[in-house]
């Protein structure tokens, strides 16, 4: 009897540690996915499947280490406290505790420290540290009052409400809590911890000697338990009802409530079969076992005291040598889904790897491309944009001038959609700045219109344009990202609209001292988008239709262009329109308007004064063009004789370095792709035997990063490729004025 007795208390402890099979998750490491298993391992713990809880939180930790997650990775710790809390194992529980509370109060998450002083205090109860208990549940309670969070108050205040009932033995303070803990819970949808709250007050009627409240609490717990599906609470929802009706000489009561009570946990049992089987495993050890028996035993005489039958030892006997005949079975399938289940995770996981790889040498080609194509299409333009300079200083008729200036224009444009290309790729990483200069954004967006003047004549359509008079002169912010902004909405407006009309309009919404915001709206009366394409029409490659597309071309880039450039300037872009009836783009931007002296100095230097200042200083000055694109070499070559240099040519950096050895020049020109070897390699030679002569980097290439090996291999300063004018003689000038100081 003393034997089958001590099975049965095995039994009622082995319950509580469960087991399911494992399920491999293909969970891409993403914050809500993270936060989504962890709702699901605490709604296992709910129900008592520890082994699923196990596995969910195993995941979540590793997924919340892949991205390095560090509130997440203490959650995790914190949750796996409440499972060890459930089944019993309270050092377990306090050492995951206080691994999650250190992470918690590096990083300063007062919302997961706070849960986690919770979980703390019902632990330190359960080790009959009381005192230590409500100081924690005390910080916690302090934190969650002044977020006005009733849940967790109500939380808190049933866990204080448990340690006057049992720890303290002080049940008028244990039911004020437990009136002031269904307070706060009333309207709550935390419905486990509404079970246990009517659960405890069943308790506490209990001991008061009030069986009919108790039963009413009694059945109010179990009613919820049942509905959310908590095994355990109905389980202990059952055996203190069957206490209830024992309590009142009812035994027959009793003992079909305590049935129901060995149904739930052997259904319990049934669910956690593979962790029961490690668990005993576990506890075959002398200590172990020694600490079981002592738990067992007094669970043993508690039943003793309530139940005074023999029948369900019996039971319950014949039952757990039923479940542990069918173990090894069950473990033996168990392990050979696991197996197999490893097996296709170590598949999948060299299947992403590779897939990483793959997409790792994708975008290193991308970018390689991106980097060898901006250079070949930069140095074309070059020439664009420098013939187009020499022939405005050839004294044009001021048709022949308006034309070329469309077309300096046309270049600054050309570029600067290279360089947006350039930038939708670096937006995501951050790498695209914002530049800020005084202009003058009447003149840059008449400058806009002038460009795109031929494309509405083609189309025949009507540009009206509207500026507010009330805004000042001149702005400080980006007008090369402002024109790219006004081109791309413009144009496409202009792209969609024939024989019709475009109103452009600008004017001031607010100012406050220095700064003032402007509300830009481009308006048509052309083909219009329909509602269901107005939200994708932002993204890269996307039109209207494929009709669209084929009617009026284009890359669908444009408006994309617009939504980043924006994003960029903290703004973002509105759309209104109807099919067939035409289109509304608005935008408000912010800027600063520059001090009355800054504005006055700019009206009184004019930059044709930087150029007379270089005419002065250039004059007879030896400048060495080094360059292997004759188009270049000529362009180059007849802007500096314009303002009376001296000018040679080298093709190529060996030609260069010769030349400088032999000759004296004030300054070099120096290209950095050539044949042979390159105008880095170049200017490094020359610094072995030259350190003062002026070395200035003609280039094409996308400086953005590489700025410091300019510097480092000896150059004195860079020009990209095309460059404007005044940059150009800006840089030569001050070069050469201070070679002649020191001189």
């Amino acid at each position: 009897m003393k034997n089958l007795k001590l099975i049965l208390l095995l039994a009622c402890c082995f319950v509580l540690f469960g087991f399911q099979d494992s399920q491999i998750s293909e969970t891409q490491p993403e914050p809500e996915q993270i936060k989504q298993l962890l709702s699901q391992a605490e709604k296992s713990i709910d129900m008592m499947l520890f082994d699923k809880a196990q596995n969910q939180l195993n995941k979540s930790l590793e997924l919340a280490k892949r991205i390095d997650h560090k509130r997440y990775i203490a959650l995790t710790s914190s949750i796996l406290a409440r499972m060890y809390s459930v089944r019993h194992e309270y050092d377990k529980g306090i050492t995951q505790l206080e691994r999650a509370i250190s992470i918690q109060r590096e990083i300063n998450d007062k919302a997961g420290l706070n849960y986690s002083y919770i979980m703390y205090g019902k632990l330190l109860n359960s080790k009959d540290e009381n005192d230590r208990a409500l100081k924690y549940l005390d910080l916690a309670m302090e934190y969650y009052k002044e977020q006005e969070n009733s849940e967790q108050m109500g939380v808190i205040a049933l866990n204080r409400a448990i340690i006057f009932l049992y720890g303290k033995d002080d049940r008028a303070r244990a039911m004020s809590e437990l009136n002031n803990a269904e307070i706060y819970l009333q309207g709550s949808t935390n419905n486990y911890e509404i079970t246990r709250l009517h659960y405890f007050l069943a308790r506490a009627y209990s001991m008061e000697g009030n069986y009919e409240k108790a039963e009413q609490a009694a059945k109010g717990a179990l009613k919820i338990a049942e509905k959310g599906n908590f095994t355990g609470m109905t389980m202990y929802t059952y055996g203190i009802l069957s206490e209830i009706e024992e309590e009142r000489n009812n035994p027959a009561a009793a003992l079909a409530y305590l049935q129901k009570m060995n149904k739930e946990r052997d259904e319990v049992f049934n669910a956690n079969k593979e962790a029961l089987a490690k668990e005993a495993d576990a506890r075959y050890g002398v200590d172990a076992l020694k600490n079981t028996l002592d738990e067992l035993t007094i669970q043993n005489a508690e039943q003793e005291r309530t139940l005074k039958v023999n029948k369900l030892t019996t039971i319950l006997s014949v039952a757990l040598i039923t479940i542990l005949s069918l173990l090894t079975l069950s473990l033996y399938k168990n392990n050979n889904l696991r197996a197999r289940a490893n097996e296709l995770l170590q598949k999948k996981n060299s299947e992403l790897v590779l897939a990483k790889e793959n997409a790792e040498k994708a975008s290193l080609a991308k970018a390689q491309f991106l980097t060898t194509i901006t250079h070949e299409l930069r140095t074309p333009l070059y020439a664009v944009t420098g013939l187009t300079h020499l022939l405005l200083e050839e004294s044009p008729t001021e048709s022949q001038k308006e034309h070329l200036n469309s077309l300096k224009f046309s270049g600054e444009y050309l570029l600067s959609l290279i360089n947006n290309i350039l930038d939708l790729n670096k937006l995501e990483a951050n790498k695209v700045e914002i530049v800020n200069s005084n202009f003058d954004l009447k003149k840059r967006m008449s400058d806009v219109l002038i460009a795109l003047k031929n494309s509405a004549d083609e189309r025949n359509t009507k540009i009206h344009f509207d500026f507010d008079e009330s805004i000042p002169e001149r702005l400080s912010g980006d007008p090369l990202k402002i024109s790219q902004i006004l081109i791309n909405l413009i144009g496409n407006s202009i792209k969609f609209t024939e024989d019709g009309d475009i109103w452009i309009e600008v004017k001031k919404t607010k100012q406050v001292d220095k700064n003032i915001t402007l509300l830009f709206e481009i308006k048509d009366n052309g083909e219009g988008i329909g509602k269901e394409k107005q939200k994708a029409i932002f993204d890269n490659f996307t039109q209207g239709s494929t009709q669209i597309n084929r009617k009026f071309g284009g890359t669908g880039l444009g408006l994309s262009i617009v939504k980043n450039l924006l994003s960029l300037l903290g703004s973002e872009i509105d759309l209104e329109s109807d099919l067939g009836k035409g289109s509304k783009f608005t935008f408000e931007l912010d800027f600063e308007i520059p001090e009355a002296e800054l504005r006055k100095a700019a009206a009184t230097t004019p930059a044709i004064d930087e150029t007379k200042l270089t005419n002065e200083i250039m004059e007879d000055k030896r400048i060495l063009v080094v360059e292997d694109n004759k188009i270049n070499q000529m362009i180059t070559r007849k802007i500096l004789e314009k303002n009376k240099v001296i000018c040679d040519v080298a093709d190529n950096g060996t030609v260069a370095i010769e030349k400088v050895q032999n000759n004296d020049f004030d300054l070099i020109l120096m290209d950095i792709h050539m044949p042979g070897i390159s105008g880095i390699e170049a200017t490094i030679e020359i610094r072995k035997f030259d350190e003062s002569i002026p070395i200035i980097a003609l280039t094409a290439v996308t400086l953005d990063d590489n700025l410091d090996e300019f510097y480092l291999n000896g150059f004195n300063d860079i020009i990209p490729k095309p460059y404007k004018t005044e940059e150009f003689f800006h840089k030569i000038n001050k070069y050469l004025a201070a070679r002649e100081t020191t001189v």
